[in-house]
């Protein structure tokens, strides 16, 4: 088992990376199995598995919104780690802006990334987007 503050280093240079479209950076700390999941009621939602899909998520998360993710906590749970904030920017489409609460469920396996979980407000992001 890793050591919880190795786990969360790991995810803050996550975001970071995210943060500056590294995506050599995402590569490297992503396992080659990585499932992403996020509620399919949003556009870029659904079920994504394997590294081709995790940047398939990201990318198509790109093409609709432009937005950064704050950190209000992050606490690590054996090999899972606990993101806790907003995500801000504005909508791609129509420029509407948006704050919408999240939460990111992460869990490591031998330092890497093997599933990333996104909750975020739905309702909140839904209506920004159909603006």
């Amino acid at each position: 088992m890793a050591i919880p503050d190795d786990n969360i280093n790991t995810i803050r240079r996550v975001y970071e990376a995210m943060r500056n479209r590294d995506s050599s950076v995402l590569q490297e700390l992503f396992a080659e199995d990585i499932r992403i999941w996020q509620s399919p009621a949003v556009p870029w939602g659904g079920d994504y598995e394997g590294l081709d899909g995790a940047f398939t998520f990201f990318l198509t998360l790109v093409e609709h919104i432009e937005s950064q993710v704050t950190t209000e906590s992050m606490f690590a749970a054996d090999d899972h780690v606990v993101q806790v904030g907003h995500t801000r920017g504005k909508v791609v489409a129509n420029g509407a802006s948006f704050d919408v609460p999240e939460v990111h469920v992460w869990e490591l396996r031998d330092g890497k990334v093997v599933r990333f979980q996104s909750y975020i407000d739905t309702p909140a992001m839904l209506d920004a987007l159909n603006r």
